[in-house]
């Protein structure tokens, strides 16, 4: 593959991060990839399997020179970063980020960016419940969508580099506006780890009365349906109180589906029920076809682990 930028900086060294340096060193996408950890433990974790070509523990000498700076932060600190970057920013350089949400994150980023500098806002639709600079793979992003929103600091070119870049990474690209973004994500994301979560709590306030059987005893759906519990904890209070708005009114409509299956089973309408499975059924059948799933019990974790070993 052709090169797409000179230099590269990763500010956040997780997951996200981690599986870009994999995959931009697998395509050849870039000539330097550098990055910075506000800890040292991640920074030696990082230097220790070979994460980035230089692991910097300042945000200036991360990123002086870079063509592109990418915030793999949690969306909570992201003003306060480019706060500390901007002043060093190259000039004609694009900053991106890799968050989740994307409204709060341009109120809080835009009006802190040179005018010099492209703002081009992204969020790869990938991941794992697992974290860390160790977590990252290459094939992290193959078939998945990465949705940018562009700004009125990102010009045609700066947009179209960036997607070669996610292209060049293996991943869908698409665009949005930032309220259809967070909107569209209350749906898909980020209501069902909230619900995720809750399920967890109640299991553990259930094992509590029934000696962990909850747990000890876990079916594929319980296992399957809370893996994305274990998620980063920090992100996700990030996100939640970002996108609260859009949370809250998926969140509304949820409650009120889950109203109307408690009156089906408790009036004994097996009707309702059973067209309501068949509906949703084939909504999910729809998620396969596409092919953002397989029908596999594991939810394709032996995939990724492939991907890693790889």
């Amino acid at each position: 593959m052709t090169v797409v930028y000179n230099r590269v900086a990763l500010i956040g060294l997780g997951l996200i991060a981690s599986s870009m340096f994999w995959s931009i060193r697998r395509g050849n996408l870039a000539k330097e990839v550098v990055g910075f950890a506000k800890s040292e433990k991640t920074r030696d974790k990082a230097k220790s399997i070979g994460l980035c070509d230089h692991v910097f523990n300042n945000l200036k000498d991360t990123v002086k020179d870079a063509d592109l700076v990418v915030l793999c932060t949690p969306v909570g600190v992201m003003r306060e970063v480019v706060e500390q970057i901007a002043p060093y920013l190259k000039k004609g350089a694009t900053l991106s980020d890799v968050g989740s949400v994307k409204k709060a994150v341009l109120d809080a980023v835009e009006p802190l960016i040179p005018l010099d500098v492209h703002f081009v806002p992204a969020h790869p639709i990938a991941g794992t419940e697992q974290s860390g600079p160790e977590s990252g793979f290459s094939g992290l992003f193959e078939n998945r969508w990465c949705i940018l929103v562009p700004t009125a600091s990102s010009t045609p070119k700066a947009v179209e580099r960036l997607t070669r870049l996610w292209a060049g990474m293996g991943a869908l690209v698409d665009q949005m506006d930032a309220d259809h973004h967070d909107l569209v994500l209350a749906v898909t994301s980020h209501t069902p780890h909230l619900i995720a979560y809750t399920m967890v709590g109640v299991a553990d306030d259930l094992s509590r009365v029934t000696d962990k059987e909850v747990v000890n005893y876990s079916a594929a759906g319980f296992r399957d349906f809370t893996r994305i519990a274990s998620s980063d904890p920090t992100m996700w209070r990030d996100v939640f109180l970002a996108n609260k708005e859009a949370t809250l009114e998926i969140l509304g409509r949820f409650t009120e589906e889950l109203f109307s299956l408690q009156r089906a089973i408790r009036t004994e309408n097996g009707k309702m029920l059973f067209d309501y499975f068949t509906r949703t059924r084939a909504i999910r059948r729809g998620v396969l076809e596409a092919g953002q799933d397989i029908e596999a019990p594991d939810f394709g974790r032996s995939l990724v682990e492939k991907s890693k070993s790889d």
